[in-house]
């Protein structure tokens, strides 16, 4: 086996845990937390990733610039993060006649404050990496983060079907104790969620010491030559002084908006054809985290278009490309049932997840690797993590939040009312931004060279920031 498949296979590794950390509650904590009260409170548990990713990833890319190698930086996010989710699973499973709300959330939101960065910091160390070993970002890299999306999807496969009650474990695709049960013992209704994200962080951030090595940039390291903006991360900022660069980050966030609405409310959404007799035992509505997992399955297919997509379209029309996946994944939702044959645009929903998703968050990541100088490409991808699951996820999820409580609320354990209305909404919001970034983006077919911060500031000057380079993207 030679030096690159070692190495590839070692950032396979790292992407299919990274993912699989999130993948065992991203989807489904909303069951649990709407089994157990606080159904209400669903939008605040994923904005509050969007609140942390505001600034945690973007200080973290500061110390992975300038002090800490990324990958260690990577292992320590993932230990803190791993021991503050246990520390949620535990108040879980001591409280199971009822948890507060100011409890779980505090701890929950220490976990993803230091798990959110890490995202960006695995990007940063594999994109590192290979470009140290020669190899190329752009075609080497989508087989590597497919691994992520496998790891995605087994956690929540396992999630999904495995339980553990009175001493007994196993595997169902229904509630083990009958669908005449008030209580369902599956993964993905309880606290053990939050219990199997822990023992993978823990096993991640253990792995992430074994990575190769990724050295700080020797201009980070020349203390006396770093102006006060390269001393503190500030640096990737100036790239909002490039037109394209900005509209490309603004355009971000508003897309950002979509990015977690189904993650916090589609299993609730699928769960709540229950409460209907006619769909009770319907696969769909009793397997809704497995139905999602399609989402991600479409997702690890779609990487792999990437590479021929932006060589072939350019930046602007695969991203635009993303923005009618959403409006479809969306209206998809709004027209379907777990019935036949409803079910069928709930699976259609699921696969163009994967255009909606992809096209626009990892040609993303791989847009700003390339139009970013080495010094400041772990701030930038920082930024892009700030603008898109930051303040954009934020956004979002405090307006779908107060959109779904004002059309839907629980009764018992599901959360029934105007689901399409709903839905619908979304769909026209991700329809208006994709209108908007026709007119807008730019359509350039220059190629340039990565800015660095002086280009940003020539830009300022009066300069366009672009020099002709033989850039793919």
């Amino acid at each position: 086996m030679n030096i690159r498949t070692v190495i590839k296979s070692k950032l396979a590794a790292m992407n299919f845990l990274e993912f699989a950390i999130w993948g065992s509650y991203l989807t489904c904590i909303g069951n649990y937390l709407g089994a157990n009260g606080l159904g209400s409170e669903i939008s605040y548990f994923y904005a509050i990733q969007g609140v942390v990713s505001i600034f945690m990833p973007a200080i973290m890319g500061i110390l992975a610039d300038k002090f800490i190698q990324p990958q260690r930086l990577l292992g320590l996010c993932h230990l803190l993060a791993a021991l503050f989710m246990g520390g949620a699973w535990y108040y879980g499973y001591t409280h199971p006649q009822g948890i507060e709300f100011s409890v779980i959330f505090a701890l929950y939101t220490l976990s993803v404050a230091f798990f959110m960065p890490t995202i960006a910091l695995s990007n940063t160390v594999a994109f590192s990496t290979l470009k140290r070993n020669g190899m190329d970002t752009v075609s080497d890299f989508p087989p590597i983060r497919v691994l992520g999306t496998v790891g995605f999807i087994a956690a929540m496969w396992f999630v999904n079907g495995f339980y553990i009650y009175d001493g007994q474990w196993g595997y169902m695709l229904s509630n083990p104790l009958g669908e005449g049960s008030a209580f369902d013992p599956r993964f993905q209704y309880t606290v053990n969620q939050l219990a199997l994200c822990a023992v993978i962080g823990l096993v991640m951030a253990i792995y992430s010491f074994t990575l190769p090595a990724c050295p700080l940039c020797a201009r980070g390291q020349k203390a006396g030559k770093r102006s006060a903006a390269q001393a503190l991360g500030l640096d990737a900022f100036a790239l909002f002084k490039t037109p394209r660069m900005a509209i490309f980050f603004i355009f971000s966030m508003l897309l950002g908006v979509s990015l977690q609405i189904t993650n916090g409310y589609a299993t609730p959404f699928i769960t709540s054809f229950k409460a209907l007799p006619q769909y009770l035992d319907s696969f769909a509505a009793n397997n809704a985290t497995l139905l999602t997992s399609l989402s991600q399955i479409s997702e690890a297919c779609c990487i792999l278009l990437i590479p021929f997509c932006l060589r072939k379209f350019g930046i602007k029309n695969v991203m635009l490309i993303a923005m009618f996946g959403w409006v479809l994944r969306f209206g998809f939702f709004g027209i379907g049932e777990p019935g036949m044959p409803g079910v069928i645009l709930f699976i259609l929903s699921m696969i163009v997840y994967g255009v909606a998703f992809d096209f626009f968050n990892v040609s993303g990541a791989l847009y700003v690797e390339q139009e970013t100088s080495p010094e400041m490409q772990a701030s930038a991808q920082g930024l892009f993590m700030l603008m898109t699951n930051g303040i954009g996820a934020t956004v979002g999820m405090l307006s779908a939040g107060a959109i779904v409580n004002h059309f839907c609320h629980y009764e018992g354990e599901y959360m029934v009312g105007d689901w399409q209305s709903t839905w619908l909404i979304f769909a026209a919001y991700a329809l208006a931004v994709a209108v908007l970034f026709i007119f807008i983006f730019p359509s350039s077919k220059r190629k340039s060279k990565p800015i660095g911060l002086d280009r940003a500031i020539d830009a300022e000057a009066g300069g366009d920031g672009f020099v002709s380079d033989n850039n793919p993207l």
